[in-house]
């Protein structure tokens, strides 16, 4: 029997059968995946998960793909560390803090998560040629996922997009359509383009499975934990799709009893975003949570969407559960980036950033008591956006290579105390 029954439009219920198609005729809202959940509750359990592969894909009961003997399209996406977080927790006052970290990914960010699902829905429909809108982690994963699987791949990307990403999609050689103009211009060009082409678009017609991704990584969040779901969790905002996802994800959890006890509550879901681009965060201070599209002007270019599609849905559902949605500057941007690196060793791109920034923005606004279980998750690595960092750090000049001339810039730093077992050289033993 099938687990997965038809698509159901979020706003009017009505169902369609399975196809490559996300709005519904009706009234256009957003398509998801209906699930017969009697017959996913007969066939998951945390037993089953268990004995599944340590990847995305331990969930497979929850996702909408019907593998049947298949296998899907995967570079080994998920279970990516759950990190307690003691140093930056110490700052924050947080002594349950902890850092999901996707940055561990294939290609080092969570969109590996909704991409493996996305191609290996889209491979067994037929398609032939997987595409993409993206501000750039999205551009890495379609690449490599498209060359994993044997298919053509096309990324449309911004043409102002951070060298890293341009260099790290470049090297799966797909074919790269840059384009003059921001993510909300690209995204509506691709829109144009599904009504021409025989394409499998991840965030576009085939986004009802692609999004159904990213419910993975608050599923392993709560596995993680020992089978509770934190009391909340930080998470960056750009579509607002990942957000409405891990919603999903805790409501799915609850529901099929696969977290009990204190660990079944629904988590307080709260959003990041950079001032520069934060329509969904100044929706939320206003009392009817209108979401007004605006022009992107941040450095965190990969949450950069000014007209965000599931904007109103993430105010809903912050409000519902209790969480709110904040933003940082530019600066505080790049200190969250810092802080999170010198006290837990994480590197984040410049999303991360805005996730740790408006973290510390809440904690020292006295939002948590200091002992609630709380949950960043950052989901690209550092590397992408390296070059924002440049001139942060000032190097001080080379010094000879000499014991002396590291005394002497350094001082009572080179005063090493004897360790048992061993000699520590003297001035008078050692050479110059």
């Amino acid at each position: 029997m099938s687990r997965i029954l038809s698509l159901q439009c979020r706003e009017c219920g009505t169902e369609i059968p399975v196809s490559p198609t996300h709005v519904c005729d009706l009234c256009f809202g957003p398509l998801d995946v209906r699930y017969d959940y009697a017959e996913v509750a007969r066939r998951v359990s945390r037993e089953s998960i268990s004995a599944g592969p340590p990847s995305i894909w331990r969930y497979r009961e929850l996702l909408p793909v019907e593998l049947d003997d298949d296998e899907p399209v995967t570079l080994g996406e998920g279970f990516t560390p759950l990190v307690h977080a003691p140093n930056l927790g110490e700052v924050l006052g947080l002594r349950n803090l902890y850092i999901k970290n996707d940055t561990m990914n294939p290609t080092n960010s969570f969109k590996d998560r909704v991409v493996s699902v996305a191609v290996s829905w889209a491979r067994r429909q037929g398609f032939e040629t997987i595409a993409c809108a993206s501000t750039g982690n999205l551009a890495n994963a379609v690449a490599a996922y498209a060359a994993r699987a044997g298919l053509r791949g096309y990324v449309f990307i911004p043409a102002n997009l951070e060298e890293a990403k341009v260099a790290t999609t470049a090297v799966f050689r797909p074919t790269m359509v840059r384009i003059n103009g921001n993510y909300d211009e690209v995204n509506r060009l691709c829109t144009e383009l599904v009504d021409l082409l025989d394409w499998a678009f991840c965030n576009i017609n085939i986004r009802p499975f692609y999004s159904e991704g990213s419910k993975t990584l608050t599923y392993e969040t709560a596995e993680q934990l020992g089978w509770r779901l934190p009391d909340e969790i930080v998470i960056p905002i750009a579509s607002g799709c990942q957000f409405v996802k891990h919603h999903r994800a805790a409501r799915e959890l609850i529901d099929l009893g696969l977290v009990t006890g204190s660990g079944a509550a629904m988590p307080r879901l709260t959003g990041a975003q950079a001032l520069g681009c934060s329509p969904v965060a100044a929706a939320f201070q206003r009392a009817d949570g209108h979401v007004v599209p605006v022009r992107p002007d941040t450095i965190a270019k990969s949450i950069a969407i000014g007209n965000p599609s599931d904007g109103g849905y993430v105010v809903r559902i912050a409000r519902s559960t209790g969480g709110v949605v904040d933003c940082v500057t530019e600066e505080e941007i790049l200190e969250g980036m810092e802080l999170l690196a010198r006290t837990e060793g994480i590197f984040t791109e410049t999303a991360g950033g805005v996730t740790v920034g408006v973290l510390a923005k809440l904690a020292r606004a006295g939002r948590w008591r200091h002992d609630e279980t709380v949950v960043a998750y950052i989901t690209g690595h550092g590397l992408k956006t390296a070059e924002v960092l440049n001139g942060r750090s000032q190097l001080e000049e080379a010094i000879p290579p000499s014991v002396r001339a590291f005394r002497e810039r350094f001082g009572a730093a080179a005063e090493v105390p004897a360790v048992a077992g061993r000699r520590v050289p003297t001035a008078a033993t050692t050479p110059a």
